[in-house]
């Protein structure tokens, strides 16, 4: 019976693996979005140049992919190193200080916040072409972004409420 639960855990320890493929394809889709970004951008420049459309909201689109690419970084190294294997570069000067010392409710806060920055930047881009939009899609995008800053808000409340972080657990 003990070889049989063994068996059992090593199978489910090594299940872990099965992420990796998933991580590798947030990988991808970051490529996917240094594209758009590259499409984006190449938009940007003849209406900067013609003063044709806004310059802010173009802007505002490449800060919004910028953020949703951040976002993806941080899921796939915190993920990765939670949930697979350490992450093993050695000490490599570009290694993030925060890496290796994100555990799952820093990364639920992390991922948290950038959802309310990236609603935000959406919010402001329609702020400043609020011609373009009607009250009741307004009403929605504020009602959507509060959503997230009171979700946000209650994660936080709920993780001060949950005890003392452990020693060097840094964000």
């Amino acid at each position: 019976m003990k070889a049989i639960e063994n068996f059992l855990e090593r199978l489910m320890f090594a299940s872990r693996w099965l992420l990796a493929p998933f991580y590798l394809g947030l990988v991808g889709a970051i490529g996917v979005l240094l594209w758009y970004f590259g499409v984006e951008f190449l938009h940007l420049i003849p209406m900067a140049m013609q003063g044709e459309g806004s310059v802010v909201v173009g802007v505002l689109s490449l800060v919004d992919l910028v953020l949703v690419a951040n976002l993806l970084i941080i899921i796939i190294f915190a993920g990765y190193e939670n949930f697979v294997s350490k992450i093993d570069v050695g000490d490599h000067e570009d290694r993030p200080d925060w890496m290796g010392h994100v555990d799952f409710a820093d990364l639920k806060m992390k991922l948290i916040g950038s959802i309310i920055a990236i609603s935000g930047i959406e919010l402001l881009k329609a702020f400043v072409s609020v011609s373009t939009h009607t009250n009741e899609q307004m009403a929605w995008k504020v009602g959507i972004h509060l959503t997230f800053v009171v979700t946000g808000v209650m994660f936080a409340v709920m993780d001060r409420l949950g005890g003392p972080k452990k020693q060097g657990a840094g964000g």
